[in-house]
């Protein structure tokens, strides 16, 4: 089968596949994610760098001045309605869940600024439930690959994870994450050098408009 020749192809090619975030606890993985919208995995990593000494729990961020979060996470891009997300995913998570972070679906997506992407993230990398985030460059490469035809990710993730066991939902992620960032970029991809060529529609609509 096709689809599973692909994550076959590349499980092999990205054998040790991990998160670019840097994080040492669920609480510093949700705040790194929630950061990481429309800003690089370095910029974050710069920022949190600093940021989990002054705030190292959800009980030091809530308490945090709006103005001063602000101008700390600056860097990150919309930083303003950033600050005002953590602010209040810190004082959610104390009032709710004794300032720890909770691992269920349901309950990481009523925290502000948390959507499924988040949530999935959060989930399969600090507490090891099967999910599978979707995030440009996931989109971009299961598209491509004619993994999923669907307009958003949710049904993308849900397209996905029909195709994936579910014990790879949370690997398969970082495979095509790291297939989008080095082989499959969006404005020029590297498709002569694509280990999946020969499997890919997008690949071959290339060749025939050549």
């Amino acid at each position: 089968m096709r689809e599973q020749e692909i994550f076959h192809r590349l499980e092999a090619r990205y054998p040790n596949a991990k998160p670019a975030l840097n994080y040492e606890n669920a609480f510093q993985l949700l705040v790194a994610t929630i950061l990481s919208a429309q800003c690089t995995d370095v910029r974050v990593n710069q920022v949190t760098a600093s940021l989990f000494v002054h705030y190292p729990d959800a009980q030091a961020l809530a308490a945090a001045d709006l103005e001063e979060l602000s101008r700390e996470i600056h860097s990150c891009g919309c930083y303003r309605v950033k600050a005002k997300n953590l602010i209040g995913t810190a004082k959610m998570l104390c009032r709710d869940y004794a300032g720890e972070v909770p691992p269920l679906m349901e309950a990481l997506t009523r925290l502000p600024g948390v959507g499924r992407k988040t949530a999935n993230v959060v989930l399969s990398n600090a507490f090891d439930i099967p999910g599978l985030a979707v995030d440009t460059h996931v989109f971009r490469v299961s598209h491509r690959l004619g993994l999923s035809d669907a307009k958003d990710p949710e049904g993308t993730e849900s397209q996905l994870c029909a195709l994936i066991p579910r014990e790879k939902w949370g690997k398969a992620h970082h495979w095509l994450i790291y297939h989008g960032r080095q082989v499959c970029s969006a404005r020029a991809p590297k498709c002569g050098d694509c280990l999946l060529a020969d499997l890919c529609p997008f690949y071959k609509e290339q060749q025939n408009h050549r």
